[in-house]
């Protein structure tokens, strides 16, 4: 019996057809990715079966069908927990999976969430509070109700590539402030994340692997070109990216490994699986208490240019060559078909898959 991997993902298109926007499918997957995958996969040596979002899911799951391996890329569409949709059905029905648990996803995407596990790791992060109703938002055009020193950086606790961050996120005044985050609370009805901005270099680590065995493979510097909207690694920019944006492996060696050395603590505090992504900035020092066990990598004096963890995408997007984790990949000299086999050997190598290869659950109905 030939082991089978089921492919779920959500597939833009078919969201654009029911009326949603380009922006609410903006972490949605082409029919170009969904494919590179499905040939890959095939590739490799397994039975593809191309099963779709999470309703489809839901529909054969109930009719008693199983397969050896999922490999989920599914974003969702409802909530902050999300991505964890499809990971949560998938274990209620003791189906193995690439990529990160419930768990994982859910604090993931919840960037406030994230950064207390960080901090509480000893991991830099930028100083931050949360803005969760308009109510909260009387008072901040007053002198001193910010709390953090301006500029400061906006935008909403839990999207993903660029949601709702464009230049007006670098906020100067209480004004500004006040105004932006009533505008993403009233598009995003969601809490909105204040946090100290942060006018360095930008980095993306790309990871593979899982725990004690995961290793950076490789550090992106991004670089905003003329064109692109400034300041800011924004929506449009990322929509855009072959147009705007230049993706340039760190040659630097000691910057390369204190950055990949942050990613993989991040990473690993999180409990993240397979592979993903780490996103990570330099800025200015960190007003935390010294007492914390901050035991993150610094440059330049008193920490100015210090290395800070922004987020992590433990479910980074993989079109062979718009998605940020592929781009360093090859960039790194990794073949696309090799970031994929490393992700599903490390599914593999989770306790219990391959007992379950080619089992029959009983799960008939509801």
């Amino acid at each position: 019996m030939s082991f089978c991997i089921g492919l779920v993902y959500d597939l833009r298109r078919d969201y654009l057809e029911m009326g949603f926007s380009e922006e609410q499918t903006a972490e949605f997957d082409s029919e170009e990715t969904i494919n590179a995958l499905a040939k890959t996969i095939s590739a490799l040596g397994y039975k593809v079966e191309r099963i779709g979002n999470i309703y489809e899911l839901t529909k054969l799951l109930s009719s008693g069908k199983s397969w050896d391996l999922v490999f989920n890329i599914a974003e969702g569409l409802y909530g902050r927990s999300r991505e964890a949709q499809v990971p949560a059905l998938l274990e209620a029905f003791n189906i193995p999976y690439t990529f990160s648990d419930p768990l994982a996803l859910a604090l993931a995407l919840d960037k406030a969430m994230a950064k207390k596990i960080l901090r509480a790791s000893g991991i830099p992060t930028p100083d931050f509070y949360l803005i969760s109703s308009l109510a909260e938002t009387e008072g901040l055009d007053a002198p001193g109700a910010a709390g953090l020193d301006f500029p400061l950086f906006v935008k909403p606790v839990s999207e993903g590539t660029g949601k709702g961050v464009t230049p007006s996120s670098i906020v100067q005044s209480q004004s500004e402030l006040k105004a932006q985050s009533r505008r993403l609370l009233a598009k995003y009805n969601q809490p909105v994340l204040v946090e100290t901005y942060l006018p360095g270099e930008e980095f993306t680590v790309g990871i593979l692997g899982t725990g004690k065995k995961a290793r950076a493979l490789g550090v992106l510097e991004v670089k905003l070109l003329k064109n692109a909207e400034p300041g800011v690694y924004s929506y449009t920019n990322k929509e855009l990216c072959e147009e705007r944006v230049r993706y340039t492996l760190v040659k630097n060696r000691k910057l390369a490994e204190e950055a990949s050395e942050l990613a993989l603590r991040a990473y690993r505090a999180l409990d993240c699986r397979d592979a993903g992504r780490v996103d990570i900035k330099a800025g200015g020092p960190t007003s935390w208490p010294t007492s914390w066990p901050v035991r993150g990598p610094a440059r330049g004096p008193a920490g100015k240019n210090m290395l800070h963890v922004l987020e992590l995408n433990p479910l980074a997007g993989l079109h062979p060559t718009h998605s940020d984790l592929p781009i360093l990949c090859a960039q790194a000299g990794m073949k696309y078909e090799e970031l994929v086999k490393g992700i599903i050997d490390s599914a593999m190598e989770r306790p219990g898959i391959a007992p379950m290869r080619g089992r029959a659950f009983g799960l008939k109905t509801f």
